[in-house]
């Protein structure tokens, strides 16, 4: 694993024994080539279950994405590509809105099934609810790279779906305005 900096269309076309121009027929550059398949691999990496309760729902997402972040490709690969998309603007604006946004809506819908199921009033905040579920995992995996265990996911379930219950019955001026 080298990196995306020193990734070139060059050793990606030597390793998949393909010429040089196959790959720029598919991709014009580098960024758009690893967009392209990093997208395609977020897309599928979590299913986003519906069990028929937040529960259940937010213990489904955080462990598969326990296991996807804990995947040696995931787990080697993102640090690098968030540095590098601090360095690049373009690159780091490509990723947002071909992964992280769509990753973001569809965990939105996760938190909008429970609030049509009855379980969180209409009021709570989706995006503050979105981050409480994806962040805790995220955070402790990749940034602090602590260690986790089936106990964790549990607790961390619990401690999810109290805080997402909790925001919901915050009022919108808390810390601002």
């Amino acid at each position: 694993m080298e990196g995306y900096g020193r990734l070139s269309m060059e050793s990606v076309a030597r390793r998949a024994k393909v010429g040089k121009t196959a790959l720029y027929r598919r991709w014009p550059s580098k960024r758009e080539m690893v967009v392209a398949i990093v997208s395609g691999l977020a897309a599928t990496a979590i299913p986003f279950a519906d069990t028929g309760s937040l529960t259940g729902d937010v213990s489904a997402f955080l462990r598969e994405a326990h296991e996807a972040l804990l995947t040696p490709m995931v787990s080697e690969i993102l640090p690098d590509l968030l540095a590098e998309g601090a360095r690049s603007s373009q690159l780091a604006d490509d990723l947002l809105s071909s992964v992280r946004d769509p990753r973001r809506a569809r965990a939105g819908d996760l938190i909008r099934r429970a609030i049509n199921r009855g379980e969180l009033p209409d009021e709570v905040d989706i995006e503050t609810a979105v981050d409480l579920l994806a962040g805790p995992l995220y955070w402790r995996i990749t940034v602090v790279r602590t260690p986790t265990d089936a106990a964790y996911i549990d607790r961390l379930t619990h401690i999810v779906v109290a805080g997402i219950k909790a925001a919901a019955q915050v009022p919108d001026t808390v810390g601002g305005n």
